[in-house]
């Protein structure tokens, strides 16, 4: 299975290190009206996946859902609401089985409560790409290698009001997907970067044609953090700031049942790539968009306005996550959603599905993605997510006799 591998690793490499501009010319090649694939171009892109099996099942929505364990990734303002003193998960998730059978994401995250405002904590992020096994223009053995990248997160929340809470997270990510083997003649290294995220959450009691229920409205910036580059070249690229906003409305049918709708909007804090022409001289220039290669509070700010085909563009920019959730007596969950992504700028478009399941001591989440199109790489992929309710098992011991 290891060529599998291999192929796959070539194909992050081409993606992650960047290569010469190649000039295209407007008026043959683009069309202005933003129907042209574009991509917005970023690395370390495991920073995106969603890691817990609640969100994977209502189309990745969760900056304003609910506070659970695995609120880290979405919205870590989201952890100054959350009920228990302390909790922890794990998260699995086997991920493109339908290119290659050994890469996975693992994700381990925890909080502790500080006091009645304020919550700590942190998680663990380790995306591994399986083994490579490289070889030499012979065709000989030259080592084999196990890419892969982790980022560690710390995160502090706190409540303002009663209904009003803010989190910072800060992260600490690396990437070594090269092992240090020379590409095109250019040798690679492991990438690093330092990043935080800055996330917003509001919720509140409403009644919605006489149901009682909760809205919650939540903004997560995350991944705001320094350029990296694989090798020794002078043009680094951005890692996947984001900004995402959301809403979420959960009814109270009646005692046992109860019944939720959450919806995201997503987009890359990242410039586009703008259209090159070259002229009589020989000089590449830009025909439309603007220069890509700026600092990063300049190209979070940019990227609001710098699609070459103008405001038609940038809209395609915005992802959508649509979910619904359905529990019966807080127990058992079913869960739907839908994950739109333009297909000029990516065109992941799939279906979600799952189950949770909560006992007194540990809650059991699963979640399937079914893809709009055949033979998706993202086809079967399953996430397994397990949380931990310690304070029920210490109420579940029998106290002892004074």
């Amino acid at each position: 299975m290891a060529h599998k591998s291999f192929v796959l690793l070539a194909l992050l490499m081409l993606l992650c290190i960047p290569d010469p501009v190649i000039p295209q010319d407007v008026d043959d090649d683009y069309d202005l009206s933003g129907r042209q694939i574009n991509l917005v171009p970023v690395t370390m892109m495991f920073l995106t996946i969603t890691p817990d099996s609640r969100a994977g099942a209502m189309g990745d929505a969760g900056i304003a859902t609910s506070p659970d364990v695995y609120s880290m990734h979405m919205n870590p303002a989201k952890y100054a609401f959350i009920d228990n003193d302390f909790g922890a998960a794990f998260s699995y998730t086997p991920w493109l089985r339908n290119l290659v059978p050994d890469i996975n994401l693992a994700y381990l995250s925890g909080y502790t409560r500080i006091d009645n405002y304020q919550v700590l904590a942190a998680s663990l992020t380790y995306f591994s790409l399986g083994e490579i096994i490289f070889t030499n223009h012979a065709g000989q053995y030259d080592g084999q290698f196990t890419p892969n990248e982790f980022a560690f997160d710390v995160a502090y929340s706190r409540l303002f009001s009663e209904n009003f809470s803010g989190g910072l997270a800060f992260r600490y990510i690396r990437s070594d997907i090269t092992g240090g083997q020379y590409v095109g003649g250019t040798a690679t290294k492991a990438a690093w970067a330092f990043a935080a995220d800055a996330s917003a959450y509001y919720r509140n009691n409403v009644r919605v044609s006489d149901l009682p229920g909760e809205l919650g409205l939540g903004i997560n910036i995350s991944n705001i953090g320094n350029k990296v580059t694989y090798g020794d070249d002078q043009n680094p690229q951005f890692i996947p700031i984001n900004m995402g906003i959301g809403s979420y409305l959960q009814l109270e049918l009646d005692p046992y049942n109860t019944l939720a709708f959450a919806l995201d909007l997503n987009k890359l804090l990242v410039p586009t790539p703008p259209i090159y022409y070259e002229d009589d001289s020989g000089n590449t220039l830009i025909r439309a968009g603007m220069d890509p290669n700026v600092s990063v509070p300049m190209g979070m700010l940019q990227s609001f306005y710098d699609a070459p085909g103008g405001w038609r563009e940038e809209l395609r920019e915005i992802y959508y996550s649509f979910g619904m959730e359905y529990w019966y007596l807080n127990q058992f969950a079913i869960r739907g959603g839908y994950y739109h992504e333009h297909e000029t700028k990516g065109n992941r478009k799939y279906f979600t599905t799952g189950i949770g399941l909560k006992l007194n001591v540990f809650a059991l989440d699963v979640s399937y993605v079914i893809p709009v199109f055949r033979n998706h790489p993202l086809a079967n992929t399953l996430r397994f997510s397990l949380a931990f309710d310690f304070e029920a098992l210490r109420r579940s011991r029998p106290q002892e006799a004074f």
